[in-house]
């Protein structure tokens, strides 16, 4: 049977992906076999363990995960530049095995694809880790709902779960649109540039005030975002933000 309502337990790396320059992706599965129930968009807080036992300073990170998996998966940044520095001590050079307490589900961030059909994803850097959540979600419960979504990132080769985005593009109908805000010379990159901004939500969601709007990334991203989504003329009742940093 799952977990309900908040705990903390042991899980243990079950695998870990180096996945872009910048972000490892980090598996864990529960000790005692028991998967939590949680919406998507929630998060956890993760304390690392040391030989002894004692825990250390714990950090949320959104859970990237399809509620119905037993194990639950989180986007790092391998070296943050912010807060306690546990990505790159506890989690760039844990091992396989290695135990963890996690602690949640946690956030008033969560998705329900019953409730809202239309929506708008702007989701900034490892900020798509709750919606690839989401977006899992609808393909095990096969419920395409009508997504118009915005994801910036700094490089080209920063895009997170690429191959299945593309894939999640084909089977849910989700129109992605990627933008970078540092391309360069040479980096290959053909697609939408320029930070999130009123311009580009109006070009790529022209219905937005149609939409509830749900975006996730660290903290002056999210402001920079509801900014513009306010100048479009959203109420505050039709944006969900979640941030980090």
């Amino acid at each position: 049977m799952p977990t309900n309502g908040i705990i903390e337990k042991k899980y243990t790396i079950s695998e870990k992906i180096d996945e872009t320059p910048e972000v490892l992706i980090v598996r864990f599965k529960p000790e005692d076999g028991l998967p939590v129930v949680f919406d998507p968009g929630m998060f956890e807080m993760i304390s690392g363990v040391d030989d002894t036992g004692k825990k250390y300073v714990a950090r949320a990170f959104s859970i990237a995960s399809d509620p119905l998996s037993p194990e639950m998966e989180f986007f790092i940044i391998k070296e943050p530049t912010h807060g306690e520095h546990i990505g790159k001590s506890h989690f760039a050079d844990a091992k396989i095995g290695d135990p963890f307490m996690l602690k949640g589900p946690n956030g008033q961030f969560r998705f329900d694809p019953n409730k809202d059909s239309k929506v708008l994803f702007i989701a900034g850097g490892t900020g798509v880790a709750p919606f690839m959540s989401m977006l899992r979600h609808m393909k095990a419960i096969d419920k395409k709902c009508d997504v118009e979504m915005l994801y910036s990132i700094k490089f080209p080769t920063e895009i997170i779960r690429k191959p299945e985005l593309d894939e999640l593009t084909k089977q849910l109908g989700l129109r992605l649109t990627v933008t970078v805000t540092r391309p360069a010379p040479g980096d290959g990159w053909t697609g939408q540039t320029g930070h999130i901004d009123a311009n580009m939500i109006q070009k790529y969601a022209a219905d937005v005030k149609a939409r509830m709007c749900y975006v996730c990334g660290p903290l002056p991203f999210v402001k920079a975002v509801k900014d513009a989504l306010t100048a479009l003329g959203l109420p505050p009742e039709r944006v969900s933000a979640d941030v980090w940093g």
